[in-house]
């Protein structure tokens, strides 16, 4: 008797108008700066030996998005507890903290998918990979 071997498969879609982004203060001021943003985290994944793919897609008018496995960002982490490490769990306990000046780390402006921070951005994709193996081991 022969399986079917189902692969995982992140696959992340970048969908975005042509137009200038409004915000000079976001974290990503340039749709092409996302676009080179998750080409990146494509990147780290496939280092990591986790199967993706990157889609970028220009639509004629509507909000800019980042899909995950058909899913947006928002859609995924709603309802998660994105939160900074306690002191005790953090890998560089002991050692002196640095002041950092800026935006806060969690900080982000939803109308722009371009500001989204590194960590709620890993976040989703984590979740999403979290699902995917657990549907894979059923």
């Amino acid at each position: 008797m022969t399986g079917i071997v189902i692969i995982m498969m992140i696959e992340i879609e970048y969908l975005h108008t042509d137009k200038e982004l409004a915000d000079v203060m976001i974290r990503r001021t340039t749709t092409g700066k996302m676009a080179s943003y998750i080409q990146d985290l494509i990147y780290d994944m496939k280092s990591a030996d986790i199967p993706c793919s990157f889609k970028e897609t220009i639509i004629a008018e509507g909000k800019n998005d980042v899909l995950i496995n058909g899913r947006t960002v928002e859609q995924i982490i709603d309802g998660l507890e994105i939160r900074h490490l306690d002191v005790e769990e953090s890998c560089d306990h002991g050692k002196p903290s640095k002041i950092l000046f800026g935006r806060p780390t969690l900080d982000w402006k939803k109308e722009y998918i371009e500001d989204i921070p590194d960590t709620i951005m890993k976040n989703a994709i984590a979740k999403v990979y979290a699902d995917e193996r657990q549907k894979e081991a059923q």
